[in-house]
C-alpha cells in the first residue's frame, strides 16, 4: 500500500517521501516531471535498499507550483497507461 508523507512544501519545492514504491514508479515520475519545461529539478533516492521510501524531489520555475507539475506527470502517465492498454488489447484479441 502506498502512503505519502510530506518532508518539505515551499512555494517552489517539493519533496516527499512514498511509501511502498521503488525505482519502477519513481523513475517513471521522474522521467514524466523532467518532460514538463516548468520543472528546474526532478529526482529520487531510495536512502535504504532494503526499505521501500523512496524520496522524492521536485523544484519549479516560478510560474508552477512543484504540486501542480506533479499533478500534470500523473496525468500524463496515466494516459501513456491508457494507450498501451489499448494496445496491448489489440495485439492479444484473437484473429
Amino acid at each position: 500500500m502506498m502512503k505519502i508523507n510530506i518532508l518539505k512544501k515551499a512555494k517552489n519545492e517539493l519533496k516527499i517521501e512514498i511509501e511502498g514504491e521503488g525505482h519502477t514508479f519513481c523513475n517513471l515520475l521522474q522521467d514524466a516531471l523532467l518532460e514538463d519545461k516548468s520543472v528546474e529539478m526532478a529526482g529520487y533516492d531510495i536512502p535504504h535498499p532494503l526499505q521501500a521510501r523512496p524520496i522524492l524531489h521536485v523544484r519549479t520555475r516560478a510560474d508552477r507550483s512543484p504540486e501542480r507539475a506533479l499533478l500534470k506527470a500523473l496525468d500524463r502517465i496515466g494516459h501513456i497507461n491508457d494507450e498501451f492498454l489499448q494496445e496491448f488489447e489489440k495485439a492479444t484479441k484473437p484473429r
